[in-house]
């Protein structure tokens, strides 16, 4: 039985609950708020994987290193330069002025970094796609949300969250399995990846989303980063792209196979 909770759980509530900032008491206010109300309970979900999305894609930009000029150590030696010869600068007031020095040196680098031209079209699609695939497919417990064998729950969920019922092709003839998939976000709106595996343990990800209307299509490209090979298309304003670690040919004549046959998949 649920326990009825008398004290209404509001919009920032929800988001405090997402985001960790809430006391043990007002977690469990809003833990059975959401056993009552699956709706806003299926909302938290998505808050919570499009907070994951958006923090796997602006990783790569926390982790860059720091300019030499904006290390701490490089801003103290340039303080001490500046004073040798006059009075002693208390110790305190010189580790405050560092401090807030590498403060605003940091939030603007980040700041330079964010503001660099970003991705667009297959380019983009291509970028979220492989951001998707290493993020889950090393997952060996839990690397799609719904699994294959609830296909039309897969289906309806990504219909809901898409606005379009997309395909899930059968690769089964090309030894490849449909293991179940997800809706992630990006910055260009909800997209739905889905992974195969094949039975040597080898995974790649169908990552599919709207695209701009200047992109509605697009031949099919590929490109590679590293070990990740990378395929992607357009059809009819939406986007594909495939990405995995398989050989190039093997790849390929995935992305072409899901490409000549797209029309045909029953989702």
């Amino acid at each position: 039985m649920i326990e009825s909770v008398s004290d209404p759980v509001t919009e920032d509530d929800l988001h405090a609950f997402v985001d960790g900032h809430l006391t043990p008491e007002r977690v469990h206010v809003v833990e059975m708020w959401l056993k009552a109300h699956p709706k806003d309970a299926q909302r938290v979900s998505i808050m919570r994987e499009q907070t994951e999305a958006l923090r796997d894609m602006f990783r790569p930009v926390a982790e860059e290193p720091l300019p030499s000029r904006l290390r701490l150590n490089h801003i103290q030696e340039r303080v001490v330069a500046k004073r040798r010869g006059a009075l002693v600068v208390p110790l305190w007031r010189a580790a405050a002025a560092s401090a807030l020095l590498l403060i605003g040196g940091a939030g603007g680098w980040g700041l330079r970094q964010a503001s660099l031209p970003q991705p667009e079209g297959l380019t983009a699609l291509i970028e979220e796609a492989s951001a998707s695939y290493v993020v889950y497919a090393p997952d060996r417990e839990r690397p799609v949300e719904i699994r294959a064998s609830d296909r039309q729950t897969l289906s309806h969920w990504a219909q809901t969250r898409l606005g379009y019922t997309p395909a899930l092709p059968d690769l089964s003839p090309a030894g490849y399995r449909l293991m179940g998939g997800r809706v992630v976000a990006t910055p260009r709106g909800p997209a739905l990846m889905i992974m195969y595996d094949d039975d040597h343990g080898s995974r790649f990800v169908l990552f599919t989303r709207t695209m701009n209307h200047k992109d509605r299509e697009a031949p099919l490209r590929n490109s590679q980063d590293g070990d990740l090979r990378r395929y992607a298309w357009a059809s009819s304003g939406i986007g594909y792209s495939l990405v995995g670690a398989a050989p190039d040919h093997v790849l390929r004549s995935l992305a072409q196979r899901i490409q000549s046959e797209q029309g045909r998949f029953s989702s």
